[in-house]
């Protein structure tokens, strides 16, 4: 009989790239599965999860309201559509089971597959969880989480789910190619410099301000500023090291693999990419928010794979004192690349795809 899964996630990549890596794991593992997944038009995964060939089915938009307002009024109803169009997708798949990635549409799909008898399993990915898997994690005994730390009832811990191309990478095998790519040399010690999509101005504005004391040292920087966000790089003498500067690039395995240290921000996603890979990192989180990204870094870092730094205290002093005399350690980067690499998981894919099949009744 075949197996019919609906994955329920969406909204930002946190949320949909893990769930696009555990749709090709179920693939993998179960090639006739029926997937179906829930999201909403306005995030990602209304272009990537068509893209990847995967079904996806619209629920409606639902935040949860934060404070009294129009909009809080209402919830309810607009609450009770969502869970009317996932109970739809639920009963026309006849679904085995329900796995929620947090988001906006994992609440309605959790609700749904709790009045239609369907199993659910939970995918947290921050060491700090999301308001909806929260109330998920009431209603199932089959909870999967990236960080040991995540606070969630039933919780094991099973790391996140990487797309295939971080997964499977050697970065030994493919630095010449990323050397090549990003135009850098193969006998310098590289830094690579990052902040996510967007960026983030307090790593750049550092980086700036200390690049020409890098490359003066014989060091090279991959520096991915962000869209919008370009800085000067420091003059170069020809033949010496480089300081390359892009607003982003969509070959991160090869940035992953021409580099000895990363400099960046600690989202769920970049902390458990790079202790996959086994890159050490100097992780400064996010200095906004509830905090997730402080904890996200803390259990790599406690294990030796990096380091964790503040916001407030990264500037050109702090680059020139701390990161250039680590970036050309090679005895500390090689025991910080192993530590990174013990503590980080590859097969946590194939890991929440075994929960998924135990919930099933197919393991």
């Amino acid at each position: 009989m075949t197996l019919s899964v609906v994955l329920a996630g969406g909204g930002s990549a946190g949320h949909v790239n893990p769930l696009l890596a555990t749709a090709e794991a179920l693939r993998r593992r179960v090639p006739d599965v029926r997937i179906a997944v829930l999201g909403t038009a306005e995030g990602l995964e209304a272009r990537l999860v068509p893209e990847r060939g995967h079904d996806l089915r619209l629920v409606p938009k639902v935040p949860f309201p934060r404070r009294p307002s129009k909009a809080a009024l209402g919830f309810p109803g607009a609450l009770l559509r969502a869970i009317g169009a996932a109970s739809s997708v639920i009963t026309e798949v006849d679904a085995d089971v329900v796995v929620g990635f947090g988001g906006y549409v994992a609440t309605p799909a959790y609700l749904a597959a709790r009045k239609a008898g369907v199993p659910i399993v939970i995918h947290e990915q921050n060491a700090r969880p999301g308001l909806a898997n929260r109330l998920g994690a009431r209603v199932s005994r089959t909870v999967g989480t990236t960080f040991a730390s995540t606070d969630l009832p039933h919780a094991v811990r099973v790391g996140l789910p990487l797309r295939d191309e971080i997964r499977d990478l050697d970065r030994a095998a493919s630095r010449a190619e990323g050397l090549e790519h990003f135009g850098l040399q193969a006998d310098r010690p590289t830094l690579l410099v990052f902040g996510g999509s967007l960026g983030a101005q307090r790593l750049n504005t550092a980086f700036a301000d200390a690049g020409q004391d890098l490359l003066d040292a014989g060091v090279q920087v991959l520096h991915l500023t962000g869209a919008g966000k370009d800085i000067e790089p420091p003059h170069a003498d020809p033949g010496g090291a480089r300081h390359v500067t892009l607003p982003y690039t969509d070959r991160m395995d090869l940035a992953y693999a021409v580099a000895d240290l990363a400099v960046c921000r600690s989202g769920a996603g970049t902390v458990s990419e790079l202790a996959a890979v086994g890159l050490p990192a100097v992780y400064v989180p996010l200095p906004i928010g509830n905090g997730e990204q402080r904890l996200n870094a803390a259990e790599v870092v406690e294990a030796g794979g990096g380091l964790l730094v503040d916001d407030g205290d990264v500037d050109g002093a702090w680059v020139r004192r701390t990161v250039l005399p680590l970036v050309t350690d090679r005895a500390r980067l090689d025991q910080m690349s192993a530590a990174a690499a013990a503590h980080g998981e590859r097969d946590a894919d194939d890991r929440l795809v075994d929960l998924i099949l135990r919930a099933a009744g197919r393991a």
